[in-house]
């Protein structure tokens, strides 16, 4: 595998992807974060085989405006270097890691820039507690498609309700990218791949995998019903320890309230946040309500 071109300006990320553009190849892109691991490298793989011998874009960029806490943004990990090996070894073409005054050339207060109203979506689940989280989400998102203007990106699903807003920003802004949720990567244990995995520490990590066993619990007993399911997630929190609870919910897979009695079959996704130690975790699984006879 050859290196990928690292650009860091709007102007460097045209010139490298403007040979695919003249060639008619398709660009595939995963916006990232940095800090790199194994469920990153899914992404780039999935990414490469829906373009084949398209280019592949990987950015990598801490955005600031999606973190509530100036603490969690300088505390975030930063490892270039160790980041472009990964986009080498999974063939990526071209790494974007541009700076803030790059890609927020006007700032990043409320009075300074340009944001995507992220609309009711961002009052649930996560913006419960990340106020403001998911404007700066979409907004770093819509820039880095209007820079890289992929034909497919693909997103994790792993952050399930960033999934779902990317995808009704791109259907409600008429974006023209095909967003494509690639399944989460796990550790043998059941435990999430995350970024935030390294500050948990060994008693922690294991205490972790209850978020997991939580959602399996529900998943293999929603044939039974949304209460029996629930019951037997609840059961496996009761029994962890170290773990606090920010939800535990059930919606549609378009995060919207399920009824009351789903019907047999209802598709659902169950969604769990918690705080193990200092460090809060996600999760999510799809589950299919009801036994169809």
């Amino acid at each position: 595998m050859s290196a990928p071109v690292v650009v860091t300006t709007r102007a460097e990320l045209a010139a490298a992807l403007a040979p695919a553009r003249r060639a008619g190849h398709r660009v595939g892109f995963v916006p990232t974060m940095g800090a790199l691991h194994d469920g990153h490298a899914a992404l780039l793989r999935e990414a490469r085989s829906l373009v084949g011998d398209g280019a592949v874009v990987a950015s990598i960029f801490v955005n600031p405006t999606q973190f509530g806490e100036a603490a969690d943004l300088e505390q975030y990990p930063r490892t270039l270097e160790a980041d472009v090996k990964v986009c080498e070894r999974e063939g990526v073409d071209v790494v974007f890691a541009p700076d803030v005054a790059e890609m927020y050339p006007h700032g990043t207060g409320d009075d300074d820039a340009v944001m995507v109203r992220p609309g009711p979506l961002a009052k649930v689940l996560e913006g419960r507690s990340r106020k403001g989280h998911y404007r700066g989400v979409l907004t770093v998102v819509a820039k880095l498609f209007g820079l890289v203007r992929p034909d497919v990106a693909v997103f994790g699903q792993k952050d399930y309700q960033q999934l779902v807003m990317i995808r009704r920003m791109v259907e409600d802004l008429c974006m023209g990218v095909d967003v494509v949720g690639a399944e989460t990567v796990r550790e043998p244990d059941g435990l999430a791949l995350s970024s935030r995995n390294v500050h948990l520490d060994e008693d922690q990590r294991r205490q972790a995998t209850a978020l997991s066993r939580t959602l399996y619990a529900a998943v293999e007993n929603a044939v039974y019903g949304l209460g029996p399911a629930l019951d037997e997630a609840r059961a496996v929190l009761r029994e962890s320890d170290g773990v606090d609870l920010d939800y535990l919910e059930v919606t549609t897979p378009d995060l919207d309230p399920l009824p009351d009695d789903p019907a047999p079959g209802t598709e659902a996704r169950i969604l769990i946040a918690a705080r193990v130690g200092t460090t809060r975790l996600i999760d999510n699984l799809p589950l299919t309500i009801g036994r169809i006879d």
